[in-house]
């Protein structure tokens, strides 16, 4: 290989590494719960992408307005009790690891660059771990803001999963 293709190809690499790193937001969130119901059970609550509504207590309607069910590249519309609307599309769904993760496409959150994953972990008692994750920016408020928006998000969704199952 020629000094030239190794640069050209360093440089390739150096600027898809870049590119890569832009995606991710720079502030994370991470909540998770331990839930008294088995992987198999919690997955079948919260692991279809277009069921937020039935596990999520502020989501009143979810719907799958793009692709398949499950399928990466699918889109929903999440409608809150507010009226508030959120488009999010499905980057990918693993049954085997009971875990999904999404990106926010269009929302009234003081987010942008929203890219999360959510899934159920077991434990070695037979309950669940639930843990819910994200990297995003800040849009038009100050980073404590923003992750607090957020974390009060998943507090909300991951407290009403704990109390279905008590």
């Amino acid at each position: 290989m020629t000094f030239l293709t190794k640069t050209k190809l360093l440089t390739s690499a150096l600027l898809l590494t870049a590119s890569m790193a832009s995606v991710a937001g720079s502030l994370e969130v991470n909540k998770e719960i331990t839930v008294n119901a088995s992987p198999a059970t919690t997955w079948k609550m919260i692991g279809e992408f277009n069921h937020l509504d039935v596990w999520h207590p502020v989501v009143v309607a979810s719907e799958l307005t793009s692709g398949k069910e499950d399928t990466a590249g699918a889109v929903r519309v999440l409608t809150l009790g507010n009226g508030a609307a959120i488009t999010e599309k499905l980057l990918s769904h693993n049954n085997e690891n009971n875990s999904y993760s999404y990106a926010i496409t269009e929302s009234p959150l003081p987010v942008e660059g929203y890219v999360s994953e959510i899934s159920v972990i077991a434990t070695d008692d037979g309950k669940s771990i639930v843990r819910w994750t994200s990297s995003f920016d800040a849009k038009g408020v100050n980073d404590e803001e923003a992750i607090n928006t957020i974390a009060g998000v998943y507090d909300a969704g991951l407290n009403s999963l704990q109390r279905h199952f008590q």
